[in-house]
């Protein structure tokens, strides 16, 4: 079977988007994922992204992670739905229907409302997400979000010192976050600026996160260190983060598309 695809990323954080509105793709296996997510046998991305048929929203869109576990939700890649989709519509995923709206280049997502509470995170046992006692080496005192995924963010004198590559899969596979983890690393630079560094799970330190930068900012925001309207600026770029009045979260920022081309599914079954 022939193949279409869409390369696509938002602040480098790329994507390699199926449509199966338009005709029936391959069976979605973890092996199926990871195979067309490798950078050197396959297309090479990120997440890998699939838009299906939805009897609530303008579509179904699934995303699946580097390493080809499926996860919630992407707020880079909605973005990057948005583009394709084009003025205002909703979108159905796995951690609840979203917004976006297109703007030019840039598109804005309402990834709905933040969720705390220990058992939403979820987390193993009852703990306060608000300031968490606990620890990883010098990341101490986290605050944890589910913005659609779970997030734990560790705010830090300077994100860029962090050793990411030891601390990040070690945190991701605590048996604190019995879901796995995606952890973050900010610096509050201004009320209205952050910088951010996020170690995804399933996918390592990726270019950009926008679930990362929501959850960053409301946790943020929630321990009152900045505005309701933040710049969040990672490696790949800034996104704009707001809370609305109703305690929504809207991300701004930009998404593009790469490329396009066909693969053959039999190369990756």
């Amino acid at each position: 079977m022939r193949v279409p695809f869409i390369k696509m990323h938002g602040l480098g954080n790329d994507f390699v988007v199926l449509d199966g509105r338009a005709q029936p793709l391959p069976a979605l296996t973890t092996a199926f994922a990871a195979a067309l997510a490798d950078r050197r046998t396959g297309i090479g991305c990120d997440q890998l992204v699939v838009l299906e048929p939805s009897k609530v929203a303008a579509l179904k869109a699934r995303f699946f992670n580097h390493d080809g576990g499926e996860v919630e939700s992407c707020g880079n890649a909605s973005r990057a739905i948005g583009l394709i989709l084009g003025g205002s519509a909703w979108i159905e995923t796995l951690g609840g229907l979203i917004e976006v709206n297109q703007c030019g280049s840039d598109v804005s997502v309402d990834m709905g409302e933040p969720r705390f509470a220990w058992d939403q995170i979820p987390l193993a046992y009852a703990m306060d997400t608000h300031i968490m006692p606990v620890a990883w080496g010098a990341l101490e005192n986290p605050t944890t979000v589910n913005v659609g995924n779970p997030h734990v963010i560790f705010f830090v004198p300077d994100c860029s010192a962090v050793d990411l590559d030891t601390l990040g899969p070690e945190i991701e596979h605590d048996p604190l976050f019995p879901e796995r983890i995606n952890v973050n690393v900010a610096t509050i630079t201004s009320r209205e600026q952050i910088r951010l560094r996020v170690w995804e799970r399933g996918a390592g330190e990726t270019r950009a996160c926008g679930t990362g930068a929501c959850a960053t900012a409301i946790g943020a925001m929630r321990r009152g260190l900045v505005d309701r309207v933040v710049t969040v600026s990672l490696p790949g770029g800034d996104l704009r983060i707001e809370s609305t009045a109703t305690g929504r979260i809207l991300m701004t920022g930009p998404a593009a598309e790469s490329f396009r081309g066909e693969f053959e599914s039999d190369e990756f079954g």
